[in-house]
């Protein structure tokens, strides 16, 4: 599990519950996050969607595409109106985004005025956090919420919804990692414990494991905050069947996995397959989630891949998207596909593109700097990036500087930072074109990249972990 995982349960403080899945405990753990962290969750971790445009775009161009063919080449259209559901509502941009470039690109107004977007939450803030993005004003016709888990979308009819869309939600939901042990199937069983530092600084200790273990949100509150600093032990024992759907598929899929070595099963991103089977239309477009995971055995059959990361408190599992095609085709997908998200969101501009993040990994003293050198490296790289990226839409780059950043340097990097044009790259998250980048290489090279590194980054197979893009449909 984490990397401050102690292998001496001598070495621990007291344990704040007992051992359990650790599918369980990585949805309780995720639960207090959100309760207690929610409205911050944009100061841990962005998303491709948090502020960029060009996922949307790319998935609006997609659907106008295959909604313009469908309209042509069957007799009858699909009926009106066109339900979309976006799964994970984010903070809305997803949505704008999506829908300001498909109005504008149906010029004749055959799909977009029969468009209805229905953003699906769990969380009641959250959803109307997202509804209230200012681009969506002008889309407010179109938007609909509903708040549901994505595993259960109950209220919504068999066979009425034509897209279905999520971005970075699989890897949050109930994950399992199981593993083949002589002849068994095993999972990883978990017991938290806190680190000493914080562990002293709880007075009330029994009052504190009680609020934690009841996810009592008003009195966890009152101690100091405990996501950072959890320790977990962990065991493997035999799994229990009676409550893991599609034993026979997950089986038969262990088969090709050495003996003893982890892979995640995505139970909550199965269920999210199971009714996305039973939602869509049979002539539907269908579903497509953007997540990071791993397509290929190879990676999935190796012993030290990661399986899991830790933002602010919260747990998210890589999505193993074999065993997700053998489920989807278990439920009856007709079509099943898995593609690197960067070659969709490049196909969609012709050409080839980078995420920043990827970009950044290029610098040759990247992995060697300070985190606050780190951050001073983003911010140079955006104003270079800048002279040639512009966007559609009026963004504020969000940027929070470090607390441990010197003092001197917290000057010039906020100077940097207002100094950034609004229509410029809205995020450390963001994807750019080779053009893009080609344009301005003499600033990049001045910061200290290589050309040649930038190059050969552009045309790069895929990690061994890769955010992808996987696409579901009915038939």
């Amino acid at each position: 599990m984490p990397a401050n995982l102690h292998e001496n349960p001598d070495a621990l403080p007291q344990p704040i519950g007992g051992y359990r899945p650790v599918d369980e405990w990585q949805a309780h753990v995720n639960t207090v996050f959100y309760a207690l962290r929610g409205a911050r969750v944009q100061d841990f971790y962005q998303t491709f969607a948090s502020a960029d445009y060009r996922l949307a775009h790319a998935l609006a161009a997609d659907y106008y595409a295959r909604v313009r063919k469908r309209d042509t080449t069957h007799i009858t259209h699909h009926p009106s109106p066109i339900t979309i559901l976006e799964l994970g509502s984010g903070n809305g941009n997803l949505a704008a985004c999506f829908l300001s470039h498909l109005k504008r690109l149906d010029q004749d107004g055959l799909i977009y005025p029969r468009v209805r977007y229905v953003l699906v939450e769990s969380r009641p803030a959250a959803l109307e956090a997202a509804k209230a993005h200012p681009d969506l004003a002008d889309h407010q016709s179109k938007v609909e919420t509903f708040l549901a888990s994505a595993e259960s979308l109950t209220g919504i009819a068999d066979g009425t919804v034509d897209r279905i869309m999520c971005n970075e939600l699989w890897s949050e939901l109930p994950t399992k990692l199981m593993l083949r042990n002589q002849g068994e199937v095993e999972e990883e069983f978990v017991r938290p414990n806190l680190n000493e530092r914080r562990h002293a600084e709880i007075d009330d200790w029994s009052g504190f494991v009680r609020a934690f273990e009841q996810q009592d949100l008003e009195a966890l509150r009152r101690f100091p905050p405990p996501l950072d600093d959890i320790v977990w032990e962990r065991e493997y024992r035999k799994t229990e069947w009676k409550s893991v759907p599609y034993r026979k598929t997950i089986t038969e899929f262990l088969k090709q996995i050495d003996e003893k070595v982890l892979v995640p099963v995505n139970l909550g991103a199965f269920a999210v397959l199971k009714e996305a089977k039973r939602v869509l239309s049979p002539d539907a477009v269908g579903l497509s989630a953007f997540d990071a995971g791993a397509a290929d055995l190879e990676v999935l059959n190796d012993p030290e891949k990661p399986c899991y990361g830790q933002f602010g408190g919260q747990y998210s599992f890589i999505v193993n998207f074999l065993l997700m095609e053998a489920v989807a085709r278990h439920l009856g997908f007709g079509t099943v596909t898995v593609e690197p998200q960067r070659e969709f969101v490049g196909r969609s501009l012709g050409t080839n593109v980078l995420s920043l993040p990827e970009l950044l990994a290029t610098h040759p003293a990247a992995a060697s700097l300070k985190p606050w050198e780190q951050d001073r490296l983003v911010l140079e790289t955006v104003r270079a990036l800048n002279e040639t990226y512009t966007s559609p839409y009026e963004r504020t780059i969000e940027f929070p500087i470090r607390e441990e950043t010197p003092s001197e340097e917290r000057e010039r990097l906020g100077r940097l930072l207002s100094s950034l044009r609004r229509g410029g790259l809205p995020d450390a998250v963001a994807y750019v074109t080779e053009g893009e980048i080609l344009g301005t290489m003499r600033g990049l090279e001045a910061l200290g990249y290589a050309r040649e590194a930038i190059k050969a980054a552009l045309t790069a197979p895929a990690n061994t972990v890769e955010y992808c893009h996987s696409f579901y449909r009915p038939t």
